[in-house]
């Protein structure tokens, strides 16, 4: 039975599959100035529905954790949500730290109704100003200046008449009491003059006798007083500390109960004003004490006064506002993110104090949103863990990452923790989720809302409307030239080819604000008031102009022969197989040459790539899947005795992906077959065990890629590119290659099964089975099984001539 030239049913696709234009029938508008501007997420129902689910739920682990493309702008959408999410609800309450009187490295944290936290500061505040004031003035006023010489007074003369009393006791002894710098001491007196001790040795014994036993029983009265008068030193002490406190309750009653007023529904600010007032009676001395050391006032500064400790540390204040906070943190550090602790240096050491505790964004948050990147919490040290320990405690500690670290020995605070109510919403891409969901047990317990993005929508003409619209509402916010009607088909049509597929839109905002953005400075270099879709045109080609360098290199390569492929005549073996390469966010196709050998052997095909380690595993599993086919395909009743060898030529880095697997099995069969394929054809599309022809992605950059070699070289009109039969609905091709395509100087072929590729691209049919279990004669496939029988008779006549030796070497 002979098979002859292949009637191939595979035919070119027309132009009208390899581009959709935008259907704008049902949207009446002629710029988008006309349009309606959308609000809220498009085309995101899933994503809303699971935020509207996150925020609502107040229990403890259901914070969100928000995926999806780079570029989809979800922290902007997200907080417009979260906003019309938050209206009306009540504010948070505002947070101070205060001075800790019973242990100071133990800072207090005060709860106010929001908003109250400056009138508290501002209030203790002028306290401090009017007690600087006030205590100066009342210590210096004649009523305590006359109390206090009272009490001195009082000392002085029950001093004086101790001694007085004892120094006529002594006279009446003739022995006189003498001061001397060691004290006091007791002598004899004659003619009213003291006796030298020489003189005192010349007395008689019982003289002397006498004036010592008077002199003992006096030094008894001395020592007596000599005691006492530690005693009435303390006595006048206390009495005039008592004075001071007195004067002080005097002097701040007023002042303390003027500062209670306004705070009188707010216990726990009274409880503090309260004791304000206790240490204010108790310190007296150390405030209104001057400083006499000559300080300079930097140095004041620096040291702090007396007075500081009676301040407010406003740590977090809703200044009159009762909306509930959004805070966005970008530079989430430790400190920036649960609050930190500063420090002053003062003569080589570091001091602190409670006006030094600085809020974080968890402070800023509470009670409302917190939104952080999860790869820049990632980025900084502690600070992811930091974030799970705040939120399985339920409260904000601030830690000291020097303490943790052992860089300082220097004394740190302790601050009052504060209960934390917050919804913490992370945003990252989908790597990143799935890797800590992987590896970090504990974030599914804190994050258990999943929102993820859509990165598209389906192209249908509401959807293509509604797109229309939010194009309307990037060009006026960001400040742009309304956008003519045919530039708003380019620019939805161009978020088809984004989306890789024709029957959907991207939603990537950010890629088509930049667009607009683009396309709007075209049309204002050209003096145009409006964006015309030459303008958008224009953009697009220029973004592919500014990043094409390597492919426009690449491509030069190729026509200079460089880099050989061939795009006209035939070849056994051989065959232009088609890949993608991107690079800083531009993608561009390039074709690649890639050769088989073939020869009698064990059964083995050869992957090059692979055995040198510049071939991946999904290339690697492409290439096995060959040795699947061929062992599945022919000569079943035959071992399986062919050494085959495939290699990307000139490739020189590595080979990832199966979408040349076709290809490859192309050049397989060629060179069993011996029957040279077209090399005015390209091919790219994945297969699998039974011949079918499988989805690739990048087919749109691949077709151009090869293209535009074509185009260099000259079109002949027999030239183009097999792609898989499953996507055609990814086509959304450049207007250059749709113009040829048109006029039948280039092809783009669909194919579905391995017979109808390789009788496209050989001529000759691929052939099926007959009844008799038999390809027909001169098809392909029953060139390839004739030759693997010839190939297992050789190794079986060789493996006989060895005297049943070892499988023959490959």
């Amino acid at each position: 039975m002979n098979a002859g030239t292949a009637e191939t049913t595979v035919r070119p696709l027309a132009a009208e599959q390899l581009y959709r234009p935008a259907d704008l029938s049902g949207l009446a508008f002629a710029t988008t100035a006309e349009l309606e501007p959308i609000d809220g997420l498009v085309g995101q129902a899933r994503a809303v529905e699971a935020i509207r689910f996150g925020t609502q739920v107040g229990k403890a682990g259901f914070n969100l954790f928000v995926i999806g493309p780079n570029g989809a702008r979800m922290q902007d959408a997200v907080k417009a949500m979260l906003a019309a999410e938050a209206a009306g609800k009540p504010g948070p309450s505002d947070w101070v730290y205060v001075h800790n009187f019973a242990n100071p490295e133990k800072p207090i944290a005060i709860e106010l109704p929001a908003g109250r936290a400056r009138d508290f500061h501002n209030a203790m505040h002028k306290l401090i100003d009017d007690l600087k004031s006030a205590l100066p003035a009342v210590f210096q006023s004649e009523d305590y200046q006359t109390r206090q010489a009272a009490i001195d007074e009082s000392f002085q003369k029950r001093q004086g008449e101790a001694f007085s009393a004892l120094r006529d006791k002594a006279a009446e002894k003739d022995i006189a009491v003498l001061r001397t710098p060691l004290g006091f001491a007791l002598a004899p007196v004659r003619d009213g003059k003291v006796v030298p001790p020489d003189e005192f040795g010349t007395w008689p014994e019982a003289k002397r006798r006498e004036v010592q036993v008077a002199i003992e029983a006096l030094e008894k009265d001395l020592e007596h007083i000599i005691r006492q008068v530690p005693r009435w030193e303390t006595q006048r002490r206390d009495e005039t500390r008592q004075l001071g406190r007195d004067t002080v309750e005097y002097a701040v009653d007023q002042l303390i109960e003027d500062a209670k007023a306004a705070f009188s529904d707010v216990p726990r600010v009274v409880q503090h004003i309260e004791t304000v007032r206790a240490d204010l009676v108790e310190n007296v001395g150390m405030l209104v004490v001057k400083s006499e050391d000559g300080e300079s006032e930097a140095g004041l500064l620096r040291s702090g006064s007396p007075f500081d400790r009676y301040e407010v540390n406003v740590l977090v204040s809703q200044d009159g506002e009762k909306s509930v906070p959004i805070v966005e943190e970008l530079h989430p550090a430790l400190g920036n993110l649960i609050g930190r602790i500063e420090y002053i240096p003062l003569q080589g050491a570091l001091l602190t104090n409670f006006r030094l505790i600085k809020a974080g964004a968890i402070h800023r948050a509470n009670g409302g949103y917190l939104l952080l990147d999860i790869r820049s919490v990632l980025l900084e040290p502690f600070s992811w863990a930091a974030l799970k320990r705040t939120l399985r405690r339920g409260e904000i500690a601030i830690e000291d990452v020097g303490r943790f670290l052992g860089l300082t020995s220097t004394v740190s605070l302790e601050p009052d923790p504060i209960p934390l109510k917050l919804k913490v919403i992370l945003f990252g891409d989908r790597l990143l989720y799935f890797l800590l969901a992987a590896l970090d047990p504990e974030m599914a317990e804190h994050f258990k809302v999943l929102a993820d993005f859509e990165n598209d929508l389906p192209r249908t003409p509401e959807n293509e409307a509604i797109l229309a619209r939010l194009l309307a509402t990037l060009a006026r916010r960001e400040g742009l030239n309304a956008l003519e009607r045919d530039a708003v088909a380019l620019v939805l049509e161009h978020a088809a080819r984004l989306a890789e597929h024709s029957g959907k839109l991207s939603l990537v905002v950010e890629q088509l604000r930049e667009i607009l953005i683009e396309a709007d400075y075209c049309a204002r270099e050209a003096k145009r008031s409006v964006i015309s879709g030459a303008d958008v045109n224009s953009a697009l080609m220029a973004r592919i102009r500014r990043a094409a360098r390597l492919r426009d290199r690449t491509q030069e390569a190729i026509i200079e022969k460089v880099a050989l492929i061939d795009t006209a005549g035939t070849h056994v073996g051989q065959i232009n197989g088609l890949s993608v390469t991107e690079l800083g966010g531009f993608s561009f196709g390039r074709p690649t040459r890639i050769t088989c050998q073939a020869r009698p052997g064990s059964g083995k095909v050869v992957d090059i790539e692979r055995e040198v380690e510049l071939g991946g595993p999904l290339h690697s599993k492409g290439v096995l899947i060959l040795s699947g086919f061929l062992a599945g395909q022919y000569a079943l009743d035959t071992p399986m005795s062919l050494f085959a060898s495939l290699v990307f030529e000139q490739s020189y880095g590595g080979v990832e992906g199966d979408s040349a697997s076709s290809a490859e099995l192309y050049a397989l069969l060629s060179a069993l077959a011996d029957v040279p394929l077209r090399q005015d054809l390209a091919v790219t599309g994945s297969v699998n065990q039974h011949g079918e022809i499988q989805a690739i992605g990048g087919v749109n950059e691949k077709i151009e890629g090869f293209f535009d070699i074509c185009e260099k070289r000259g079109l002949t009109g027999a030239q183009g590119v097999l792609i898989p039969q499953a996507n055609v609905q990814h086509l959304m091709l450049r207007k250059d290659v749709l113009d040829a395509c048109a006029a039948g100087r280039f092809a783009v072929y669909a194919i579905a099964t391995l017979n109808e590729g390789i009788a496209l691209l050989t001529g000759l049919a691929a052939g099926v089975r007959g009844s008799d279990g038999a390809y027909p004669l001169d098809s392909i496939n029953r060139r390839v099984e004739d030759r693997l029988r010839a190939f297992a008779s050789i190794r079986r006549n060789f493996t006989n001539q060895s005297n049943g030796g070892g499988a023959p070497a490959n």
